[in-house]
Parts: C-alpha cells; sequence; structure tokens
C-alpha cells in the first residue's frame, strides 16, 4: 500500500505580507465595496483603496473588519477613532482591567479634571494616565473652538481624552498611531481655523497696498485715405 503524502497548507494571512494574502484582501474589500452597511467613504469603486485599508488594519489588531470601517472618521483628512471604539478595545485586549476615572479637582472650575487608570493584569500595577483638565482644554484651544462640546458636555469630553492619553501611552499598538476623532476636530481644526483667519487677516492688511506702475500705452492711428499718422490726442482732444 502506497504510503500517504498529508500536506499541509499553511493558512492564508489576509495583508500585504504575501501574494495570497493580498489577493484574499482585494477579494474582500471587493464586498464591502458593494455593501450599504458600511460607511460611504469605503462604498464603491472609487473607495476601493480605503477598504483595503481598513481591512488590512482590522487585521492587525484582531478586531471586526465591520466595526472598524464603522469607527474609523475622516477629519481634516486625517483618520481617527471614535473614542468609544478606541476604549472598547483596549478593554478587550486582555492585558488590563478595564479604564476606571479618578476626578480631580472642582467640578465647574478650571480646576475640574479626570485622571483615567487601569491594571496590569499580569503583575497588579495600578497605571494611572496623564490629568486632563478643563484648563488644559482652554489652554489648548479645545474649549473655545466653534461647535466644541468642551462646553456642553465637560464630563464626557475628559473622559474620553483621559482615556485616550492613558491608551496611547499604555498600549499605543492598540491606536495604532492614530489619535481619536476628537482630538482631531480640537487640534486639527484648531490649525484650521487659525489657518483661514490668518490668510483673511494678510488679505485685509494688504489689499491695495501696493501701487501698480502700469505704463500707458501710446495708440498710433493713420488715416486710411491719406496715409497720415493722426496723433491720439489730437484724435479724441485731449
Amino acid at each position: 500500500m502506497a504510503n500517504e503524502v498529508a500536506v499541509k497548507q499553511s493558512e492564508v494571512v489576509v495583508g500585504f505580507n504575501s501574494a495570497q494574502g493580498f489577493e484574499l484582501l482585494q477579494r474582500q474589500a471587493k464586498m464591502f465595496n458593494s455593501s450599504t452597511l458600511v460607511p460611504p467613504q469605503y462604498q464603491g469603486e472609487q473607495n476601493f483603496g480605503n477598504a483595503v485599508i481598513a481591512l488590512e488594519m482590522a487585521s492587525r489588531m484582531n478586531a471586526s473588519p465591520l466595526m472598524v470601517m464603522q469607527n474609523l472618521y475622516i477629519v481634516y483628512g486625517n483618520p481617527g477613532w471614535s473614542s468609544k471604539f478606541l476604549i472598547s478595545m483596549f478593554n478587550q485586549c486582555g492585558r488590563f482591567s478595564a479604564i476606571k476615572y479618578k476626578e480631580t479637582g472642582v467640578r465647574g472650575t478650571d480646576s475640574q479634571g479626570i485622571v483615567a487608570y487601569t491594571t496590569e493584569l499580569a503583575t497588579g500595577e495600578i497605571i494611572l494616565g496623564p490629568e486632563v483638565t478643563i484648563s488644559i482644554a482652554k489652554q489648548e484651544g479645545w474649549y473655545d473652538k466653534k461647535g466644541s462640546k468642551w462646553k456642553t458636555m465637560p464630563d464626557q469630553m475628559l473622559r474620553y481624552r483621559a482615556a485616550a492619553w492613558l491608551i496611547r501611552t499604555t498600549a499605543p499598538e492598540l491606536s495604532m498611531g492614530l489619535q481619536t476623532a476628537d482630538e482631531v476636530i480640537d487640534v486639527q481644526g484648531k490649525v484650521h481655523d487659525e489657518l483661514i483667519t490668518n490668510v483673511a487677516q494678510t488679505i485685509e492688511n494688504n489689499a491695495n497696498t501696493e501701487v501698480l506702475d502700469i505704463p500707458q500705452e501710446k495708440h498710433t492711428f493713420v488715416d486710411v485715405e491719406t496715409g497720415e499718422v493722426i496723433d491720439d490726442a489730437a484724435l479724441f482732444g485731449d
């Protein structure tokens, strides 16, 4: 009886590291392209590249592709996670306990703040994140910008920002180097607004301040009957 030869096929991993993985990635992206459950920035052939990138990120994070697409926002041309998704990823990573919050300062004043903290499960060590306060939000320009939620939802914004800072300083690989959408709006929006203001101010300050010396052209007119050259001053009576 002939010996049986067992052939073990290696599992294809979705990603850019192999031709098979990249082919599988594109096939999956094509399927999501035709779905109406994903956000518009991933629908249609024109957004095929967006779907491929989101799927590759989901594979590296070991997360649901649909969840990644629904929680990855593009703000001022920059990608950013929703805060609740990033917090959820941290809480479920298995290395730390769920994020908890400690209130600091005096509520209703600039000293009001939040410190996010967690416990490393392997060692039992309590890890504190950086403190976030209303004073910091005002100094950084987040609080007073147009449409800011820091005025209407300060408690939630403090918790979201404190959690984002804790995650980025404790397990930055979970966010893959990306900020939250709230942070992008606060930081990039401030730069965007300042840029518009600076351009408008420059135009206002410099408009009509330079006198342009435009040379006056002297025109020559010829009488078609006599061929005589007629001076334009004499022709128009100037």
